[in-house]
Order: structure tokens, then sequence, then C-alpha cells
């Protein structure tokens, strides 16, 4: 009877540290990142800003600067007035030769918002204090019904 109890015993501890284990190659697992995640993190830490919000400081007059990193392709489509591009797979290399200003007033945008956030968040972290992004992107400007070039 001794023997059966110190085996349950050893049965108990056997068993708790595979659950421990398991948990643990979950917990790893579970950490991989997905796109979805990186945007929402990036979200978390840039301010964004509506299209109308954005159309109203492009008409300010206000010195400021409107990237658009979509694609070259997307870009020559139509893209907002005056906006520059640099695809965002291209931000960190070519960013200070077109804005060597880091105190600029910046507003990106892509298609939908997601691409922007994630080059907002890359500005900030390379410096360019004022870099915000416009939530919606390209499909929510047009949906404004503001002019395009």
């Amino acid at each position: 009877m001794k023997e059966f109890r110190r085996m349950k015993g050893v049965w108990i501890i056997l068993v708790a540290l595979v659950l421990a284990l398991s948990a643990y190659v979950t917990t790893t697992a579970a950490g991989e990142k997905t796109a979805a995640d990186f945007v929402k993190e990036a979200k978390a830490n840039i301010t964004e800003i509506t299209v109308a919000e954005a159309k109203a400081k492009i008409d300010s007059g206000a010195p400021v600067k409107v990237l658009d990193v979509r694609t070259e392709k997307g870009f020559k489509r139509g893209h907002l007035p005056k906006a520059i591009n640099i695809p965002r797979g291209l931000l960190e290399f070519k960013v200070a030769s077109k804005i060597p200003n880091k105190d600029d007033y910046i507003i990106t945008y892509c298609k939908s918002g997601g691409r922007s956030a994630l080059a907002t968040h890359t500005l900030k972290q390379m410096g360019y204090k004022n870099a915000v992004s416009m939530a919606g992107g390209w499909k929510a400007w047009m949906k404004a019904g503001y002019p395009v070039e």
C-alpha cells in the first residue's frame, strides 16, 4: 500500500511536469505575432487622425508632408494632393533624403491604414516627432470624396 502511495505521488509529479511543459510550448508558439498584431501594437504607440482632420491640416496652409507608403503602382493610380511616395518597404532607406527635417508634420497613409500605422511607428522610432497616420487610408479619403491627383 505504501508503495502504491509513493508511486501515485510520482505519477502526479510527472503529470504536473508534462502539463507545465506543454503550457510552455503552447505559450512559446502562441507568442508569434501576426500582421494584425504588429498593426495593433503600432496603433497603440502612434497618433491616428481622421481623413477630415488630414484634409483640414492639408488645406490650412500649415507646413505638412503627405507621405504615401503604398507601392509606386498604387501611387501612380492616384494619390492625395502634394503627396510624396516612399513605399513602406523602402521607408527606412529613403525617408531621410525626402524628409530630412525630423520636426516636420507628416501625415502617412496607405490603402486602408495598416501599413501607414506601421510606417508611422517606424518614423517615430527614427526620431520623427510629428508623424501621424491617417485612419482608413486611401479608401476612406476616396469615400469622403476628397480631391486626388
